[in-house]
């Protein structure tokens, strides 16, 4: 699965936030945009898949929605293999340092999560934690 679909199932069916929203903003006379992968009434989240070289602009992202929402910024690590890599590693360090909220999240627990998401929404009940959520940082 891609991070696009991850952050549709995380933002989506457990966060109840809003998936790719582009937020303007001016530089220089411009009008430009920033695409922020989930966005709540009080954080903007950026997401990110371990093992791969993109992950490392997540805390980037993360403080410049911030900046531009007025949210507090928060990096969400999708952890494919069950270990921590040097991109992980990186990526935490570099969140806590900064002070942003870092949260490495079980992809298989994601998929159960929207495989079975019907029945909790059935049921009228809403959570979003879980024994797939691994809240570290601050």
């Amino acid at each position: 699965m891609s991070e696009v679909e991850f952050a549709m199932i995380l933002c989506g069916a457990v966060l109840n936030g809003a998936v790719e929203v582009h937020t303007p903003y001016d530089v220089s006379g411009e009008r430009r945009s920033v695409r922020i992968d989930c966005e709540t009434d009080t954080q903007v989240i950026e997401v990110g898949l371990d093992n791969r070289r993109s992950a490392f602009d997540s805390v980037h992202q993360a403080l410049f929605a911030a900046h531009a929402t007025g949210k507090a910024p928060m990096v969400v690590m999708v952890d494919t293999d069950g270990r921590e890599g040097a991109e992980e590693y990186q990526v935490e360090a570099a969140a806590r340092a900064a002070g942003v909220r870092y949260v490495s999240v079980d992809a298989a627990w994601l998929l159960r999560w929207r495989m079975t998401w019907w029945l909790r929404a059935r049921r009228g009940e809403v959570s979003a934690g879980g024994p797939g959520v691994r809240p570290v940082g601050p």
